[in-house]
């Protein structure tokens, strides 16, 4: 790469534009090297500037002692083996009511008028906000999930299909999970762990964790809980 992209000093310096002041987060170690840089603008005005460096990673060799199965939850994220499940707060819906209000204000401004641009911009914001506000709840949980297990059971789901089908758009898209489950492979990599995700048509919940027998019984879907009949292990 050429010395024409430099960060130094809270500047970024790039071609044609030269010397720009960063808010920088995170310090970057002397022996990453700086391939390239990535410059975006958000739709409320703001810009972003993603720099991608290269360097040796040693992921560390993790033996696989602590385990967590996650079930996909709509109003909890999720619950986990033990039954626990995160309070999570439904930002979109939290302001939901504030932000249809600012949306009929920008609807009835004149197009092109600097009122409109501003009040457009009032809005972006307040979307900016709330997937701000997701992401660092996101980025939270999934490292305290990481720095507990070592390997994360997750089931395997295609949330487009989910949200299109079922009509829970809104709902699906405030909940995170594909952005969760993103956050917490990474970071569990970067330990030497493993997210491992396990097809939708495996019948987990029809087998008995204590002896392995796998119930053929077909069950109604309000049945949440049976005894194998082989080791009688109450299973939940």
């Amino acid at each position: 790469m050429n010395n024409n992209i430099k960060l130094e000093n809270g500047t970024v310096t790039l071609p044609k534009i030269g010397k720009i002041k960063v808010k920088q987060h995170r310090n970057i170690p002397a022996d990453y090297i700086l391939k390239s840089v990535t410059v975006s603008q958000t739709p409320s005005g703001k810009y972003y500037a993603s720099i991608l460096f290269e360097y040796e990673s040693q992921v560390p060799q993790t033996e696989m002692q602590k385990f967590l199965g996650l079930d996909f939850s709509m109003h909890e994220l999720y619950v986990d083996i033990n039954g626990n499940c995160p309070e999570f707060p439904r930002y979109y819906r939290l302001s939901e009511k504030k932000l249809k209000k600012e949306q009929r204000k920008l609807s009835k401004m004149v197009k092109d008028s600097k009122n409109r641009e501003k009040q457009r911009i009032k809005v972006s914001k307040l979307h900016e906000k709330i997937a701000n506000q997701r992401k660092d709840f996101l980025h939270k949980q999934s490292r305290q999930i990481a720095n507990a297990y070592d390997c994360v059971c997750i089931e395997n789901l295609n949330m487009q299909s989910m949200a299109q089908l079922l009509n829970f758009g809104k709902s699906v898209s405030d909940n995170g999970w594909g952005m969760f489950t993103a956050f917490l492979k990474y970071k569990l990599e970067d330990l030497g762990k493993r997210l491992v995700k396990i097809d939708k048509f495996f019948a987990s919940s029809q087998i008995c964790s204590a002896c392995g027998y796998q119930n053929s019984e077909t069950k109604d879907l309000s049945v949440r809980e049976w005894i194998c009949p082989c080791c009688r292990t109450h299973l939940a």
